[in-house]
């Protein structure tokens, strides 16, 4: 699961709800695991309670938090580093594998797009990352 920025809140939203869920089933398919292997989180938003650094109270993280990946800009001006920061704090915490790179420059909402910045390179990063906590084969 991937999202960027409001969507790197949702991702750390499943990740850490994945077993509520929000209708009651109604055949064999609903009651498979909703959970799903990783987490990619870009430049997430609303992590952070900006009063007191702590993590938004509404992502519960715990031991069965999916492995996460996160990357963030420092100079991002929409959603500040501070909130990869309090989720890998959590995420430590909890003992929740995880990875997350900080880049200098790249500001907010690059996405895919090829930029002048090192962190344009971020792909190749989470391939890495899923080849060694084993979801993609050797």
């Amino acid at each position: 699961m991937l999202g960027f920025s409001a969507g790197g809140y949702l991702v750390a939203e499943i990740s850490t709800h994945f077993d509520h869920r929000l209708y009651a089933p109604v055949d064999t398919p609903d009651r498979e695991s909703c959970r799903p292997d990783f987490a990619v989180a870009i430049y997430p938003g609303h992590l952070w309670t900006e009063d007191n650094f702590e993590l938004n109270p509404r992502i519960g993280v715990t031991r069965q938090t999916l492995p996460t990946f996160l990357l963030q800009a420092e100079n991002d001006p929409i959603d500040p580093v501070q909130n990869s920061l309090a989720y890998l704090a959590a995420l430590k915490q909890a003992g929740v594998p995880v990875e997350m790179h900080l880049y200098a420059e790249g500001g907010h909402a690059f996405g895919l797009r090829r930029t002048e910045f090192p962190i344009t390179e971020w792909p190749k990063l989470v391939e890495r990352w899923l080849l060694t906590i084993g979801i993609t084969p050797k």
